[in-house]
């Protein structure tokens, strides 16, 4: 039996990881996340508001073997295991036993591994990026500078977070950019990803804008770095970590590509730490640091065997505490409200109200992810209005809205109840529906304004205004001439919204052309930033209905 274990422990090791994850992404209900990128790939395309399309891709691949939880992540499972095995290739004086404590310590890898999101296809393309770059190093050609292209533009469609591992390689090795090699792999990678770049210009980048000036920024407070630091540590274990990352950073790099990695290392970490500063940092955000941190922890400790057995003593408390993760996720046995709502509650529900609802399609107010996890699990066409005073997501650019302007839709949502005429509870709560026998809401037309406004206190405010929107929105308001519609002006400083001030426009005045809008705002010297949005009587909110818009007053 040892024998046996000595020659096949890795491929024991695989299957079981395998066996383990394929079980896993069957019985886990979809998280939030993972059926909004689920409707991501009924929309195929180049580019989304908030991601590049490689997650919708792989989606939709799997979803087309298995119709099923496990069709949505089987790609992503497939990729998890793959990282494995080029993560192992890169390690040089490979100790396989320590290799395996490694990954089993890590936690994240078993219990996200699986899991249909972005951060999987980045670390598999992250491993196989550094994979090429060791080949290229090795044997400078146009060969590997072109596989090395090819795995760089799939790095950048997978996650835009891709920039940094580029970067931090570059850094590493300052002497790259003398090489007209380098610069093939950059045009292959830029031939390779350009449609999405077209697809950026097309859309005023806005994947772009959202991330650098409208994600994630919050007024600053010290938990939040105290958060990133903890989160990072418990991300690297949850009890390895404090044995793994001193030894990646610990580790003394013999080589450019060892350099390469422990720069990528420490500058992710050190990027999402000032980050941090900016506002809150998710802990999977340096996912791709992952990969250096494997192989440099790795080639640490295998020349400290003190430091190996205390890696190997916290291995049976990982275990034991991965085992219980996995059971809470597929079973609902913890009566503790923010699990149930996580990861159960979902199964039964939707398909008992697509028939109190006749199929018909479904609004809720300012939630994608419910409004996924409908879809997902009812198979009716669903729609999330979204907020002004709230972020924007994906749903306010597909054509879902606009197939159903004017038509019979039900509302449904879990807050305000008392304006529902109907209640049914649920295992989220209590949810209210109620009939809408033509839906109307106007997301889709646009206000075009300059981008930066500058008055005196107390003066006219003077807007110079055109209006977009489909046809369709058109030929709706004309033939509908009682659309019971607001337009007004949202005005918010840099944390919080202040006041709607209505125009002196109603929806029938709208026009492609030229016009103007006057108001006197009534807020004290400084800056602050607007947008137009339109209130339909009868639904949620009032959407975003236009870029936010500069205002200074002097």
């Amino acid at each position: 039996m040892r024998s046996f274990l000595q020659r096949n422990h890795r491929l024991l090791f695989y299957l079981a990881w395998t066996i383990l994850g394929l079980i896993q992404s069957r019985y886990t209900e979809l998280l939030d996340d993972e059926a909004y990128y689920w409707v991501y790939s009924k929309f195929l395309d180049w580019g989304y508001f908030d991601h590049p399309p490689m997650v919708a891709v792989l989606i939709k691949i799997g979803y087309l073997i298995f119709h099923n939880e496990l069709g949505v992540r089987l790609l992503f499972l497939l990729l998890n295991f793959l990282s494995l095995i080029v993560i192992e290739k890169l390690i040089d004086k490979k100790n396989s036993f320590l290799f395996y404590v490694i990954i089993l310590s890590i936690a994240v890898l078993q219990l996200s591994g699986f899991v249909a999101v972005p951060d999987t296809p980045l670390i598999f393309f992250t491993a196989l990026f550094f994979l090429c770059y060791r080949r290229f190093l090795e044997g400078t050609n146009l060969f590997y500078a072109f596989l090395l292209g090819l795995v760089t533009a799939a790095l950048l469609y997978s996650k835009y977070h891709a920039v940094l591992i580029i970067f931090f390689v570059l850094v590493a090795n300052i002497k790259l950019l003398s090489r007209y090699q380098t610069y093939f792999g950059g045009l292959i990678a830029l031939l390779f990803f350009a449609p999405h770049l077209w697809w950026q210009y097309q859309h005023d980048w806005v994947s772009f804008r959202y991330h650098l000036f409208e994600s994630n920024v919050n007024p600053y407070r010290f938990s939040f770095t105290v958060q990133y630091i903890g989160g990072q540590i418990l991300l690297a274990g949850p009890i390895a970590g404090i044995i793994l990352l001193p030894a990646a950073f610990l580790y003394r790099t013999k080589n450019v590509f060892e350099r390469g990695l422990k720069f990528t290392l420490f500058g992710i970490y050190v990027f999402f730490l000032l980050s941090s500063f900016r506002g809150k940092v998710e802990a999977n955000w340096t996912s791709p640091a992952i990969v250096p941190l494997i192989i440099l922890s790795h080639n640490f400790l295998a020349e400290r065997a003190q430091w190996q057995r205390w890696l190997l003593r916290q291995l049976p408390i990982t275990m034991a505490l991965v085992l219980i993760a996995r059971i809470i996720v597929i079973v609902d046995i913890v009566p503790v409200k923010e699990i149930k709502q996580k990861y159960h509650g979902w199964q039964n529900w939707p398909q008992v109200m697509k028939e109190k609802t006749g199929g018909l399609p479904v609004v809720f107010g300012n939630s994608y992810q419910r409004a996924s996890k409908y879809w997902f699990y009812s198979g009716q066409t669903t729609y999330s209005l979204n907020s002004y005073r709230e972020r924007r997501n994906n749903y306010n650019f597909w054509p879902i809205e606009d197939s159903i302007l004017g038509k019979p839709a039900f509302l449904l949502d879990i807050h305000n109840l008392d304006s529902f005429q109907q209640k049914m509870q649920t295992a989220i709560g209590t949810l209210g529906y109620k009939y809408d026998s033509s839906f109307v809401s106007f997301a889709k037309v646009k206000f075009i304004t300059a981008k930066v406004y500058r008055v005196k206190q107390g003066e006219k405010l003077v807007l110079h205004c055109r209006v977009t929107m489909p046809d369709q929105y058109w030929n709706f308001i004309r033939t509908h001439p009682r659309i019971d519609a607001e337009i007004f002006l949202a005005f918010f400083n840099k944390w919080q919204w202040i006041e709607n001030v209505p125009i002196n426009y109603n929806i029938y005045r709208l026009s492609a052309t030229n016009f103007y809008v006057d108001i006197y705002p009534s807020l004290p010297p400084g800056k602050y930033y607007m947008i137009f949005s339109i209130y339909s009587k009868g639904t949620f909110t009032s959407p975003h209905n236009s870029e936010k818009i500069k205002l200074i007053v002097e």
